[in-house]
């Protein structure tokens, strides 16, 4: 829950930013959307509250997630690595052709100041729920103290107005001491409350007329128009669903009680939900009527206010609100079939632009991206080969280039990214060949002496041991002289992954930042095989080289194993390759995950069980490795 929080807040920047652009959409396109529809804009914005809670899935989610991600789970960036606890796969485990070595790295915990404001955004929670409870109850009394209309005349009035509007439900009408303003209150079951002093006005008004035979009614009083304006104007909250509406805003603003844009903009939807029942209401009335309905605003502007009560929708609003709906009142046309045609492409333009924003705040996003792949293509097939993955959860990846078509097991997990561990280093190697910090012919780095967990690790190292051993120093070493900078660009020139190393630089591959899916080391397999990247042909084949496994008549076999090791247990295991035959060339990528026993060891003897079965590698064909 702490690094929800600390997602979570970071979302809230964006949500601002949301806010923003949907209030100057709406200035923009205010002559062109009806009352409706700029009140059905806030909904847009009420699914947007909900999307840091969905798990989503993304295109391009912006790096400063993962970069926040790093600070919270990047392990190696924040702790010194755990030298005892260094492991290296059996050669029995790798039919002793390959090295697996790799260290582990300890996880930290999520920082305090996510329990912080945890325990902050929960207690503002709490203390929104009971305001809202209070007020619940205070509705509840309301309604206990409320008597069935007795009214006569309003009553027939309330009737007329059922079957002017269609409405066919008999909704309750109570009358009640306890209001200033009518309200309609109820999702399940609605029920007007009519507060007294209208019904007796509307009363002293009647008796008024009859006395003096006045066609205007009483001056102070409430006449037929003006009740009858009233129990449209809430039987328009009733058709709409305003009751639920009411619900999802006080919902948003107990979850974003922080947040004053979030309460600003719930405010201005309240404001466009009575404008929105006002130009429903004249959509009713003929053109002479709109002044009366206006009239009736005016009139009783200082008797109504803006409801207390949670969950409910009423004619009501502060001097301000009363002045914008007037205005709108007196403005408004009947919408001709062109501006109703501009007004949905406003709307529908507005609604594209806003969902476009929903991948920066999906918080499910910030902690595990995907990367999105079409799988629609003629040229992709799902096999199913669990049966090989055992317990493990993972993916296999076939690209075969002679029929261009891929074959891939588990395409959730095919798409989920990961930290790629020391399958990096193939092109690692390949950045520093291009920077000339090593070169094919001479690629010799002298050890420092320091001593590591592995006797391989500890002796002067050229390219062709570095690989086979994995020995992490030789590419941290490569990094260093390389510099952040020309490894990033690097990184974004080729298309890695997330493109993200705002990790440690001597460990922001090994279950940190960086990330990578089964298919992108598929794809990024391809383009080096084919040098796509456009660089030095000899430092390709340096690294071809390097990665060689065994070569014989079937073929040449090139790999990369990496496990990822996370306090002391194995959880992250690849083995990412591709075989060369005289007919044809074949790219694998194999990722397996679990709380312990993953890794590389484990994918590598996965993946040539798989390509021994598919009749492209049999394994007895496997020799050592060049030297």
């Amino acid at each position: 829950m702490a690094d929800f929080m600390i997602r979570f807040f970071l979302c809230n920047v964006f949500i601002c930013g949301i806010i923003g652009i949907l209030l100057i959409a709406r200035r923009i396109f205010k002559n062109s959307l009806s009352g409706r529809m700029q009140y059905n804009l806030w909904f847009l914005l009420l699914l947007l509250l909900a999307v840091p809670f969905i798990p989503f899935r993304l295109i391009g989610f912006p790096q400063i997630f993962s970069w926040l991600g790093s600070l919270r789970t990047s392990p190696a960036s924040h702790t010194g690595t755990a030298m005892g606890e260094a492991t290296g796969t059996s050669p029995a485990r790798n039919a002793d052709w390959m090295n697996d070595f790799t260290i582990s790295v300890n996880s930290k915990a999520p920082p305090i100041v996510g329990y912080i404001l945890f325990g902050i955004w929960i207690a503002g929670i709490l203390a929104m729920i009971i305001l809202v409870i209070k007020s619940s109850l205070r509705l509840r009394n309301l309604k206990k103290s409320a008597l069935p209309l007795q009214n006569r005349e309003v009553r027939r009035l309330y009737h007329h107005c059922l079957e002017e509007m269609g409405i066919h439900r008999d909704i309750p009408v109570y009358s009640t001491v306890f209001l200033k303003s009518p309200i309609i209150a109820g999702f399940l079951k609605p029920c007007i409350y009519l507060p007294i002093h209208l019904i007796s006005d509307y009363t002293l008004s009647c008796s008024t007329r009859s006395e003096r035979a006045c066609i205007t009614g009483y001056p102070n009083g409430c006449n037929e128009s003006d009740m009858r304006y009233m129990l449209l104007h809430e039987l328009q909250h009733y058709r709409h669903h305003d009751a639920f509406g009411s619900f999802l805003m006080n919902l948003a603003g107990v979850v974003y009680w922080f947040n004053p844009l979030v309460w600003y903009a719930l405010k201005e939807m309240r404001n466009d939900r009575e404008i929105a029942c006002d130009t429903s209401v004249l959509k009713m009335l003929e053109e002479d009527d709109y002044e009366d309905y206006g009239n009736t605003l005016i009139n009783f502007a200082e008797k109504v206010s803006l409801t207390p009560f949670p969950f409910a929708a009423g004619l009501g609003g502060n001097m301000k609100q009363m002045k914008r709906r007037i205005i709108n009142i007196a403005s408004y046309e009947k919408p001709t079939f062109i501006k109703r045609l501009k007004g949905i492409m406003a709307f529908v333009l507005t609604a594209v632009l806003l969902s476009g924003f929903a991948p920066f705040i999906s918080t499910y996003a910030a902690e595990v991206s995907y990367y999105q792949w079409d799988f629609s293509s003629e040229n992709v097939s799902c096999i199913d080969l669990s049966t090989y993955f055992g317990e493990y959860e993972g993916s296999f990846v076939l690209y075969d280039l002679e029929n261009d078509t891929w074959s891939i097991h588990d395409k959730e997990h095919a798409t989920l990214r990961t930290a790629p561990n020391s399958t990096w280093k193939i092109y690692d190697a390949l950045f520093g060949l291009e920077e000339g910090v090593i070169t094919p012919e001479n690629s010799f780095l002298a050890w420092n002496g320091e001593n590591y967990p592995f006797e391989a690790w500890n002796a002067d190292q050229t390219l062709q041991s570095a690989m086979n051993s994995s020995v992490n120093w030789y590419f941290q070493t490569v990094d260093e002289q390389l510099g952040a900078s020309f490894v990033y660009n690097y990184i974004q020139e080729i298309g890695y992954g997330n493109e993200n190393i705002s990790g440690d630089l001597s460990t922001y591959w090994m279950e940190s930042s960086l990330k990578i899916s089964p298919i992108e080391q598929g794809e990024l397999l391809t383009r080096l095989q084919n040098n796509s990247f456009g660089f030095a042909p000899e430092n390709i084949n340096a690294v071809k080289d390097a990665i060689c496994l065994s070569s014989s008549a079937a073929g040449t076999f090139y790999g990369k194993t990496g496990t990822g090791r996370v306090d002391g247990q194995d959880v992250n295991g690849w083995f990412i390759g591709f075989v060369e035959t005289a007919d044809n060339t074949y790219f694998f990528a194999t990722n397996i995950s679990a709380d312990s026993d993953a890794a590389g060891g484990s994918a590598t003897e996965i993946t040539m069980s798989i390509l021994s079965e598919m009749n492209i590698w049999k394994e007895q064909s496997v020799q050592a490795p060049h030297s």
